[in-house]
């Protein structure tokens, strides 16, 4: 998913950036707010980023100038929401950029835009609609961060397509070859980061689970619980 350093044409990397900024500074704000207000959290948000950093940097060719990898921002966003998310997600996109050379400097808004924002609230949307319908909390985990993980390269293709439309089918023709180029590593991708992303909050229900409850996670759980007491 990371667009390599210098591959977008300058207008569509400024655009991108300039998309991407409201959300990161809303997320800023939202983070200090977080910090400030429950400073136990600052353990979970850094598993939170690492979460995202490590599995984002494992790349598989795939694109001429991209690449396929999981995305690790569906956790976090169900966690801490998505604003908070841009914030981790870019800053992850930013070390990437500058230690592993692994996306760019000038495609960080494209980036950004399309694994710190988009993912992180196509994510959380699912989850918060597959709760609302009664959805155990793993099946909502899966599918959030399988979404999350999934719309990120829809909107790399996005972003792809308009910077280098098709010359014979112009820009459809064009988001047509990337996605279908991109779906042959990212549905497999999606489906194993869902999986890891349901391990990984199984242990944190088991060893955070006050955190848990404090952030909401496992609020239609408690309430389920003291409803069948009050029942019984």
């Amino acid at each position: 998913m990371h667009i390599a350093e210098g591959y977008l044409p300058p207008v569509h990397a400024a655009a991108w950036g300039v998309a991407s900024a409201p959300f990161v500074v809303h997320g800023v704000r939202a983070l200090t707010r977080e910090v400030r207000s429950n400073p136990e959290s600052t353990l979970l948000l850094g598993a939170s980023g690492a979460f995202t950093f490590v599995l984002s940097a494992l790349k598989l060719p795939s694109v001429t100038g991209s690449c396929s990898h999981p995305t690790g921002t569906g956790l976090g966003a169900i966690l801490f929401r998505p604003p908070i998310m841009a914030v981790l997600g870019t800053i992850t996109l930013l070390f990437q950029a500058l230690l592993l050379a692994h996306g760019g400097l000038t495609t960080l808004g494209a980036n950004a835009f399309s694994m710190a924002i988009v993912g992180p609230w196509a994510g959380y949307g699912t989850y918060v609609l597959f709760r609302r319908f009664g959805a155990p909390l793993m099946v909502a985990v899966f599918f959030g961060a399988f979404v999350a993980d999934l719309s990120t390269y829809c909107v790399t293709s996005v972003q792809l397509a308009l910077a280098f439309p098709d010359p014979g089918s112009g820009v459809p023709g064009a988001l047509a070859k990337f996605g279908g180029i991109f779906a042959v590593t990212q549905i497999p991708l999606a489906v194993s980061e869902g999986l890891l992303t349901v391990l990984v909050m199984r242990l944190l229900t088991q060893s955070s689970k006050g955190d848990l409850i404090r952030l909401g996670v496992l609020a239609g759980r408690t309430a389920e619980r003291h409803e069948g007491a009050a029942a019984r």
